[in-house]
């Protein structure tokens, strides 16, 4: 099937589309339940899973009869793991139709309300509780005396992990007063100090750490050794029930109440609601509140409070009538701003960073965010426009202590969206950006028309000597095998090397027969020490393109890199040209400037960077140790236009700009952005403006596109 039918819309579907897509689809939903049920390895998002599903709905709502006999709307969760015993449940434990937006909830209570023969205005109580992001656990205890745990499984069937429930402090072994028969369900968690601390040890032991706590605490209680499972910090909520012998109560919050008593763990958040709206705000209250609980909820439930009502209401294939998720949205979530760090770069960015209570959010637990800049911090944007309003229309700045909406999509870097101005503590004060580097005390200085503050301290700053020398060694530079950010972060820390020349030294002084070593090093042997400098020394040799890229110059790029050098072809001749141009004007200054791609902002930062001492001084030594490879130049022997420099202006109309660019290069052409006294040819299309008429008073030849193809033909 077509990525095109994939996406498109379901009214589109034709039936036989739809059959394919519904194929499609219970294979994907089948592979993602597993995944996530059995083997605690989710494939997608919780957002990616629940789109797919309600997509398996639709269709199968516009096409019922093609509903499959392994339709994913009648499943629930996965087969249960061959490792462990199959219980199979007295009551099916089901899961719960999702809302994703106030005006589903509303649509919710209209529904039931409906199915009831209720008027818009007669009363109907709801609970509202938080929706905890762990793993379903049915207890079942007999004459008070736990028997026997289970996970929900396929809902039908589920496995025996009663030896590993019995682990856990929040599940109690006997109750008193309980009903002779009570199966109590809830959700399996981990905080998020405990999955902090649990990742913290699995990775100082070599072990495999968690995505989030959900993860984290599905994979220990599903330990085959439940001595492993005891070390794990699990916790337990209880929410529910299934087979009974005598009823709880006559309400859900009751029954909740009575949960309590008998010494479950239940969620103080649990709330009873009158009605849609009373519903709504207990959602936002939770959400807002989401950050500071110290676990994982993905959503609110919302249930029928009558027992009676919810028995009238009973259930579809796989969810209960009688109650809702409403989900949270997948990308955001509200959070407190708990510190503002900064960060500085290679080329001496001050880099605002938010650290925040950590939060989940799509499916990954966030505890940081960009903060871009200082403009950014006060709620302005590069052209000084309001980005975060606030009622008024004045821009929302970000304070420590602020409670802040946080959003990613995808592999996007955490942003900040919103402030709530409303949470805002009152002895807040605006952030103060640093006028000095952090790492040096050197004076952090904006340019003006920059945007960002920058440390002038150069390579006396540490961390831009560091983050220089990991640009350094990057893929597109260097790329030196076995010597990678974390290698270098480490050799710079023990002073090892300060600086790229250093790297190709690194054998002659921790190498054999030298006092220290680097197969002493711990992580290193000898036969990694002995790899390490064999890849640098085959690095010994480097493209002229490569090398002007790895002294990561603020404003030259790799493409630009590659250009410069095949402009100025040899290493030799470069720095040559860049000592002329230190005056930034003369001759060299102007060719450089007549580069097509080279502005006058990369010019000068190339030739600052190349003419000032301590930096030429370390490239110098840097280049000691290299053989600097000739860029290749085109063959332009018999070409009219080597040599020559030449504009573009206008409207071409039987090849692109970009096509012209590379034929007259690939001749020996120098193309330049702009006319000046320098520029030898004019190659004018339709609606050439001013670049025409400042040749012709500068007395510069000017071809039309059809001269200058002629002239290129007569090659």
């Amino acid at each position: 099937m077509s990525d095109q039918t994939d996406r498109s819309a379901v009214e589109e579907l034709t039936e036989a589309q739809a059959k394919d897509e519904l194929a499609r689809l219970a294979q994907v939903l089948a592979e993602a339940d597993a995944a996530y049920h059995t083997d605690d390895a989710p494939v997608m998002s919780d957002a990616d899973y629940d789109a797919l599903k309600a997509r398996n709905v639709a269709i199968e709502a516009r096409f019922p009869g093609l509903k499959r006999a392994d339709s994913p709307s009648d499943r629930v969760g996965a087969a249960p793991a061959e490792a462990f015993a199959k219980v199979r449940h007295a009551q099916r434990m089901l899961s719960l139709g999702n809302a994703f937006s106030d005006d589903e909830i509303t649509e919710f209570d209209a529904r039931i309300r409906r199915y009831l023969g209720l008027t818009d205005d007669a009363p109907l109580a709801y609970t509202s509780e938080p929706k905890i992001d762990g793993l379903s656990l049915s207890l079942r205890y007999e004459a008070g005396r736990l028997v026997q745990a289970a996970t929900r499984g396929d809902g039908e069937t589920g496995e025996n992990v009663t030896a590993n429930a019995r682990t856990i402090d929040d599940i109690p072994e006997m109750l008193e007063r309980a009903p002779d028969l009570l199966e109590v369900r809830g959700e399996v968690y981990m905080s998020h100090e405990d999955f902090a601390a649990l990742n913290a040890r699995q990775a100082d032991q070599g072990a495999k750490t968690f995505a989030n706590p959900r993860n984290a605490a599905a994979g220990s209680l599903r330990q085959l050794d439940p001595a492993i499972t005891a070390a794990r910090p699990l916790r337990f909520f209880a929410y529910g029930w299934g087979e009974l012998s005598a009823p709880l109560a006559e309400t859900q919050m009751g029954a909740i109440e009575r949960l309590a008593a008998l010494g479950f763990v239940t969620n103080p958040l649990t709330a009873l609601c009158d009605g849609p709206q009373e519903l709504l705000a207990h959602y936002a209250r939770i959400e807002q509140a989401r950050a500071t609980l110290g676990y994982d909820i993905d959503g609110v439930v919302c249930k029928v409070d009558d027992l009676a009502l919810q028995a009238r209401l009973g259930y579809r294939a796989t969810t209960p009538r009688w109650a809702i998720a409403h989900k949270f949205p997948a990308e955001l979530a509200w959070t407190r701003l708990e510190a503002i760090d900064i960060q500085v770069g290679r080329t001496g960015a001050l880099s605002p960073v938010a650290r925040l209570a950590p939060v989940t959010v799509g499916g990954v637990v966030v505890s940081n965010a960009t903060l871009h800049n200082e403009d950014y911090i006060a709620g302005r944007g590069a052209s000084g426009e309001v980005i975060r309003p606030d009622e008024d229309g004045a821009p929302k700045d970000i304070r420590v202590g602020d409670w802040v909406q946080v959003y990613r999509a995808g592999d996007v870097i955490p942003k900040i969206a919103d402030v709530d101005l409303s949470k805002r503590p009152a002895e807040s004060e605006p952030y103060a950006f640093p006028a000095a580097c952090p790492e040096c005390g050197s004076d952090a200085v904006r340019e003006p028309g920059d945007s960002v503050r920058r440390c002038v301290g150069g390579l006396v700053c540490p961390a831009q000597a560091v983050e220089r020398l990991k640009h350094f060694v990057s893929r597109a530079a260097f790329d030196i095998e076995g010597l990678g950010a974390k290698q270098v972060e480490a050799f710079y820390r023990d002073g090892w090397i300060a600086e790229p020349a250093d790297i190709f030294t690194l054998k002659d002084r921790y190498g054999p027969g030298c006092l220290t070593q680097l197969r002493n090093r711990e992580g290193w042997g000898e036969k990694s020490a002995k790899n390490l400098f064999e890849a640098i020394n085959e690095k010994r040799k480097i493209p002229f393109g490569r090398l002007l890229f790895a002294l990561g110059i603020r404003h030259v790029g790799e493409q630009a890199s590659n250009l410069i050098a095949r402009n100025y072809g040899r290493w030799d001749a470069f720095t040559a040209a860049m000592d002329a141009a230190a005056g930034l004007d003369g001759p060299e200054w102007e060719r450089l400037l007549g580069i097509d791609g080279v502005g006058e902002v990369m010019a000068r930062s190339l030739v600052q960077t190349m003419t000032e001492p301590h930096e030429r001084a370390g490239i110098e030594r840097l280049v000691a140790h290299l053989e600097v490879e000739e860029a290749a130049a085109p063959d332009t022997s018999g070409s009219p236009v080597a040599g020559k420099t030449v504009v573009f202006t206008g409207t071409l109309e039987r090849m692109t700009r970009a096509e012209a660019k590379a034929r007259a290069e690939a001749l020996g052409a120098k193309v330049s952005g702009s006319v000046s006294a320098r520029t030898d040819l004019l190659v004018a299309g339709p609606g050439a403006g001013s670049k025409a008429k400042k040749a012709a008073d500068l007395g510069i030849e000017v071809l039309d596109e059809d001269e200058w193809l002629a002239l290129m033909g007569a090659t």
